[in-house]
């Protein structure tokens, strides 16, 4: 009898992801389960990742928990977000969340969108 293959995990946090989002969700002006994380049509570059906070999991969900930290992958975007590193960054001039994302191919001059290509299945 075949044995299932463990699932790939979709998403990782750096630990500057994970501790930003540990500080924001503890500001959170609500209760809130998760932070949810997807990609969305829009932008020059065809793109753009989005986060929001999640009230609850939904059952299509993929639920990642990484360093302490719960995100959601929004189900639409687990095969664009497969192998993704997510890290946060702050400078003098700007703090951000940043994807470094294998399935990128491209991204727009001013960094608000990105092209994405779906990631293969293994077989």
């Amino acid at each position: 009898m075949a044995t299932a293959r463990p699932r790939p995990q979709v998403m990782r946090l750096s630990e500057a992801a994970a501790e930003r989002i540990k500080a924001v969700m503890a500001n959170a002006e609500r209760p809130i389960a998760a932070v949810r994380v997807g990609v969305k049509n829009g932008g020059c570059a065809g793109m753009s990742y989005f986060m929001e906070y999640a009230d609850k999991i939904d059952p299509l969900d993929e639920v990642i928990e990484d360093k302490g930290v719960r995100i959601l992958v929004d189900p639409k975007a687990v095969l664009f977000l497969l192998g993704t590193e997510m890290d946060y960054k702050a400078d003098k001039m700007q703090s951000q969340f940043i994807f470094n994302n294998p399935n990128q191919t491209g991204a727009c001059g001013c960094g608000e969108s990105v092209q994405l290509k779906a990631a293969k299945a293994e077989g």
